[in-house]
């Protein structure tokens, strides 16, 4: 039976305010590239497994400039392929995502919608919740002001512990705080390699959350559509 239960941190329990996909549709609109929010967000999903898959194969921070770039304009090409957009250049790719990324406030979040109510549950059946992120700062303002402090009892970040997920050594800081066995905790992300592999593989119950249907192939873990899905198994 489950004693804890641990969530990935951005598109698990929240993202960036005002999302992504609204800043990519403006700057493609303004660039005379016709595309809606809705279309944008499946690929902009499938864009940061490739950012996770490329930065475990080599930290991207460690490559020479033009190999960064390839990968950021794989990655907008990604968005862009899902949206219907197949032929576009390296050259504009990089100049959408650049443009989008020095709109971001890497302070700024909103929850999902079904965050505070899943975890209204899951607190009423007595389980210890918190978050593991690989997020490089304190999280804890931004729980406070987004109203998830009060059901959150962990918190470990990978600047706080020095260690980033799939990597043992976070996942056990946070099993730890939270006086649980990794038997009797399950772990919540939208990234199967870096969450749910490397939930796994300290022994804790690994969960997909994929809100756009994007990964019905993938297999060897339980997958759910919305948090509030996790409360059947729980």
């Amino acid at each position: 039976m489950a004693k804890a239960v641990l969530f990935d941190w951005f598109n698990t329990l929240a993202q960036y305010d005002p999302p992504r996909e609204g800043l990519q549709a403006s700057i493609c609109r303004d660039m005379g590239i016709q595309v809606t929010e809705g279309q944008l967000a499946p690929g902009l999903l499938l864009a940061d497994h490739l950012y996770v898959a490329e930065n475990s194969r080599l930290p991207l921070k460690l490559r020479p400039p033009e190999d960064q770039m390839r990968v950021y304009a794989q990655m907008e090409k990604t968005v862009l392929r899902e949206a219907g957009l197949a032929d576009v250049s390296d050259e504009l790719a990089l100049t959408i995502i650049q443009k989008a990324w020095g709109s971001f406030s890497d302070q700024s979040f909103m929850l999902f919608d079904d965050v505070l109510p899943a975890l209204g549950q899951l607190k009423q059946q007595g389980l210890v919740l918190g978050v593991i992120s690989n997020i490089d700062r304190d999280l804890s303002p931004a729980c406070q002001r987004l109203g998830l402090a009060p059901y959150l009892d962990v918190i470990i970040t990978s600047s706080g512990v020095g260690s980033e997920k799939p990597n043992p050594p976070i996942f056990m800081a946070a099993l730890q705080q939270a006086g649980a066995e990794a038997s009797s905790a399950i772990y919540v992300g939208d990234q199967h390699g870096t969450d749910v592999l490397g939930a796994q593989r300290v022994g804790m119950e690994g969960v997909l959350l994929d809100r756009y249907d994007l990964f019905g192939q993938t297999t060897g873990c339980i997958r759910i559509r919305t948090l509030a899905d996790l409360l059947d198994y729980v």
